[in-house]
């Protein structure tokens, strides 16, 4: 017993002397500034563009290096890379602290983050533009510009980053990122006004056969669409629109600051060659939501969630779509052009379900599996193959052999659970995404007995539409339920937008935050627990 415990603390000891910590503080922040000359100490910090210029003999896996409290004005570029297998670098805000980067600069560089580098997490940070800026892209001093650019560099991590009035799109993840993740963030308000809305939540490609996962994410109020699975290139012979994962998402009235809703999510590409298409993608426990009127039974009005293919000669191919809610206005779902599809346990609200005729072959073929979904349409043939038929479910359901457990109901008689999903953070485990519908705006009581929350415990709840305020706060009821309020009006308008609104008072997405409770540790627990 005597040696095993000289064992364990001789390995602790070695695992904190490898682990090393270096701290960046603002190029000229007030206090403490950090120095292009600096070493990374604590007394001797680097300024932020130095700390991520360090190259993997200096700063490699397993290391961390802490952004301390300010205003990080600049554009920066990260080439960090751990070389060490299965260790990572992390770049993180320091234990709290409020840390922004702020890409307002005079620098012509069209990006605040430039990341490149693999094995790499970047977590707890903000990334925006502060001050005066123009949205119009035909103003002389208009300047596009992305807050994260994801140019290459497998296995990175995105972790809780806030995303936010940037002129462009919020995080553009390139072909070269294969392996990527990002979770826990938040991503709105992003993009400028041309002939239409542009800049998008998140743009994501995958040339490798690793798989990217975006996961657990918000994602509204952009000026074009929420997330596009895309590429709009033809005639490049490579297939880079492939393995991606996209769960537990919380998308939507992206296009509202440009005045016109568009897709919440699209999966696709523009390859007219038909060899880069869209493929191998998973959609599951995802809400996409536009703006609707519940008591509107016509449900008039482009407000398109949920697109599949964009052109014939791109098929998409072994998409999964699974458990869902999809809710939007006239065509909500469109699958356009798809080749291969699994739908499955899906809740839709739309006008119509749209499919294009490319989409026939697929369908006559049975390569187009769906069943066991909830459709609300305005009619009662609510199945739609443009320029060809309408279907009522029983007839769809007779001719192509589909949707044999699925269910179909006009808009009058939607019905739902107003608690569509309660998402615990990954690495906040106190704190949980929650998003209610609630058809007459009416306050929602959550159960939150099945996350080990005991009576008692405090809370704060956010508004995500106005996240920097506290809409409530208590303690949690012996019933382990919180009441909250919907039909809300204050909300953070994107800046230098008179365009955008607030979500209906029937939706909401808010994150609930308890206070850390105490627990009994074991003896190993209390004898390393400082260690993590």
């Amino acid at each position: 017993m005597r040696y095993s415990i000289s064992f364990i603390l001789l390995f602790f000891t070695l695992f904190s002397f490898a682990q090393k910590e270096f701290h960046v503080f603002p190029l000229n922040g007030k206090g403490m500034h950090g120095s292009p000359s600096g070493d990374g100490s604590l007394n001797n910090p680097w300024d932020l563009q130095t700390a991520l210029s360090q190259t993997s003999k200096r700063v490699n896996g397993g290391d961390i290096i802490w952004l301390h409290k300010g205003i990080y004005t600049g554009n920066f570029i990260s080439t960090l890379e751990s070389t060490l297998a299965n260790e990572y670098i992390t770049v993180s805000a320091y234990k709290g602290d409020k840390v922004v980067l702020n890409g307002n600069s005079d620098n012509k560089v069209n990006y605040v983050l430039e990341v490149n580098g693999n094995n790499v997490i970047y977590k707890n940070f903000e990334i925006t533009y502060f001050g005066d800026f123009t949205r119009l892209k035909s103003d002389k001093n208009f300047k596009a510009t992305i807050g994260l650019n994801h140019i290459k560099g497998e296995d990175c991590k995105f972790q809780n980053l806030i995303i936010h009035n940037i002129p462009g799109s919020g995080i553009g993840s390139w072909k070269a990122t294969g392996g990527t993740v990002i979770e826990d963030c938040t991503i709105y308000n992003n993009g400028y006004q041309g002939t239409r809305g542009h800049g998008v939540g998140i743009y994501v490609q995958n040339e490798s056969d690793k798989t990217r996962v975006i996961r657990n994410n918000i994602i509204f109020n952009n000026y074009y669409k929420g997330i596009e699975v895309w590429s709009a290139t033809s005639g490049t012979k490579r297939e880079f629109v492939k393995n991606v994962s996209l769960t537990d998402n919380i998308i939507f009235n992206n296009g509202s600051p440009s005045g016109r809703p568009w897709s919440n999510l699209i999966i696709a590409s523009g390859d007219a060659e038909g060899i880069n298409v869209a493929k191998n993608i998973k959609v599951n426990d995802n809400v996409l939501y536009h703006n609707t009127d519940f008591n509107d039974f016509k449900n008039f009005g482009y407000g398109n969630s949920l697109t599949l293919g964009y052109i014939s000669k791109a098929l998409v191919e072994n998409i999964s779509i699974s458990d869902n809610v999809i809710i939007g206005r006239n065509n909500t779902l469109n699958i356009m052009h798809a080749k291969s599809l699994v739908f499955r346990n899906n809740t839709v609200y739309t006008g119509y379900v749209h499919l294009a005729t490319s989409s026939l072959p697929a369908l006559k073929a049975g390569r187009l599996k769906l069943d066991h979904n909830q459709f609300y349409t305005r009619r009662t043939a609510g199945l739609r193959i443009l320029k060809h038929k309408d279907y009522k479910l029983t007839y769809w359901q007779k001719t192509f052999g589909i949707d044999k457990n699925s269910q179909w109901k006009q808009l009058k008689n939607f019905e739902i659970h107003p608690v569509l999903k309660i998402q615990r953070l990954d690495k906040n485990p106190n704190h949980f995404n929650v998003v209610l519908l609630e058809k007459e705006g009416k306050d929602v009581m959550v159960d939150f007995s099945d996350y080990e929350i005991k009576e008692g415990a405090s809370y704060k709840i956010y508004d995500v539409e106005n996240r920097n305020r506290i809409i409530k706060s208590g303690k949690i009821s012996s019933e382990i339920t919180v009441q909250f309020p919907m039909n809300l009006s204050d909300f953070e308008k994107p800046l230098h937008n008179t365009i955008a609104t607030k979500s209906a008072n029937n939706f909401g997405v808010f994150r609930i935050g308890f206070d850390k409770q105490k627990e009994k540790k074991g003896f190993f627990s209390r004898l390393f627990g400082w260690l993590f």
